[in-house]
């Protein structure tokens, strides 16, 4: 069989994602300052950045778990580094969400705007990156795949 490649799906999403972080945290920090001065760009460029790396990760975890497994994604250890990398982001979040709530410098109407409006641009990041990736329906072997070839010519047969 031929080795086949998702990793563009996340590397994708990845890509995508940045940019639209990147506008998130523009057009975010332009609307805080105008809604609520300094604190507000603060509060966009936070929600916007933590939303992107916690977005990201889930991205950068399915990329390191398709490499310790070597593409397997049936191995055990895919679904242990991707859950693992899940529950650590909860925590993570739980404890960033707790310091956050005692920041003087925080609007949380700005902070909460940004950080859904980063997540559901994440979410159609995902969605059309998945969308536009050619990801083969079946693994045949083609002509020519000499490496992929099993022969059976076994002196017991």
């Amino acid at each position: 069989m031929t080795e086949r490649r998702t990793t563009p799906v996340p590397a994708r999403a990845l890509r995508y994602g940045s940019l639209v972080t990147l506008v998130i945290a523009v057009v975010g920090s332009v609307i805080g300052f105008i809604v609520s001065g300094v604190p507000g760009i603060l509060s966009a460029l936070m929600g916007a950045l933590l939303a992107a790396v916690f977005m990201g990760l889930t991205a950068v975890s399915m990329l390191v778990a398709w490499r310790v497994t070597g593409g397997s994604a049936s191995d055990l250890r895919f679904f242990g580094i991707v859950v693992g990398a899940w529950i650590a982001k909860l925590l993570v979040f739980v404890g960033v969400a707790i310091w956050l709530r005692w920041q003087s410098w925080l609007d949380p109407m700005v902070f909460f705007v940004a950080s859904l409006a980063a997540v559901v641009g994440f979410l159609i990041v995902d969605i059309v990156a998945l969308q536009t990736s050619r990801i083969p329906y079946v693994d045949v072997p083609l002509p020519g795949d000499e490496a992929d070839r099993v022969e059976k010519t076994s002196p017991d047969s």
